[in-house]
């Protein structure tokens, strides 16, 4: 199921990962729903949306650097990083942006 995140007012920061997987695929879909619920448990953690297609977008979203850095040193996501340049991906690229204003709509 689709969420888009709901996010608090900005400020507020976004880390944007583009990836392109490889063939293999093992375990990946446990490991991406294990990632999403280990960064729910971090402070600063404040939402992710997600999409997959012959490009995959994740977008996360945090309170401050501090939190994103705290993240991406996380002993579990560290090895799933490792995994994921060694089996799941043919390139990625890692964006951080500052959300300085956002909107919405919805029915």
């Amino acid at each position: 199921m689709s969420v888009i995140a709901k996010t608090p007012a900005p400020p507020y920061y976004a880390v944007i990962f583009t990836s392109l997987q490889t063939d293999l695929d093992t375990g990946y879909n446990d490991t991406a729903q294990r990632m999403e619920e280990l960064a729910a448990r971090q402070p600063g953690f404040l939402g992710v949306e997600s999409a997959r297609e012959d490009c995959g977008i994740t977008i996360s979203y945090w309170q401050s650097l501090e939190a994103i850095t705290a993240w991406k040193q996380q002993s579990e996501h560290l090895r799933t990083q490792e995994r994921g340049r060694e089996e799941w991906y043919s390139a990625y690229k890692t964006r951080i942006a500052y959300v300085e204003r956002d909107y919405e709509f919805s029915r």
